[in-house]
C-alpha cells in the first residue's frame, strides 16, 4: 500500500468523529487540522511541531497565511492539478481570504472526493465538486518517509 493509500485509509477511520475546534482525538473530536494531525501520527509518527492555539478565524484579521506556511514546512508542495489519493488540500473558504480549511483527497477523477472535518458535520467524505475544487489554494503530499 502506498503512503497516499495509507493516509486515505487512516482518514476514513476518522469518519464520524464529531467536529471539535482544536481537538485531534479520533472518535472524540477534531477540527480539520486535528484530522490531518491524527492521520500524520498514524502514517508518519510523532507530529513535527506542536500546533499553537488558534482561533476560528485562522489569522484572517492579519491576512497571514499561517496554515499555508506550516504546510510548506512539513509537507511537499505539488501542482494544484497533480491530484493523487492522500494529497493534503488547502482551501480558501472565500475569495481573497486566507486559506484556512484542510482536507485529504480520497478519490480522484470523475468521482473525486476528500475527507475533512467540517463544523456542524464532523469528519465526512465529501464529493470534490466544482465549488470545493475552485476553493483549492494549494495541494501537498505527505513526506516520502512513511511508516
Amino acid at each position: 500500500m502506498s503512503g497516499g493509500e495509507r493516509a486515505v485509509a487512516a482518514a476514513r477511520r476518522w469518519i464520524g468523529t464529531p467536529y471539535l475546534h482544536q481537538a485531534s482525538v479520533r472518535g472524540a473530536g477534531c477540527d480539520c487540522l486535528g484530522l490531518l494531525r491524527g492521520v500524520w501520527r498514524e502514517v508518519i509518527g510523532a507530529e513535527p511541531e506542536a500546533a499553537p492555539a488558534y482561533s476560528r478565524d485562522w489569522s484572517e484579521p492579519q491576512g497571514e497565511e499561517r496554515l499555508w506556511q506550516a504546510a510548506r514546512r512539513h509537507l511537499r508542495a505539488k501542482s494544484r492539478t497533480a491530484e493523487a489519493p492522500g494529497d493534503v488540500l488547502l482551501f480558501r473558504m472565500r475569495e481573497g481570504a486566507v486559506a484556512k480549511h484542510l482536507g485529504l483527497q480520497a478519490r480522484t477523477g470523475a468521482a473525486a472526493s476528500f475527507i475533512h472535518s467540517y463544523s456542524g458535520h464532523g469528519v465526512i467524505e465529501s464529493p470534490l465538486s466544482g465549488p470545493w475544487a475552485r476553493r483549492i489554494a494549494a495541494r501537498f503530499a505527505f513526506p516520502e518517509e512513511t511508516t
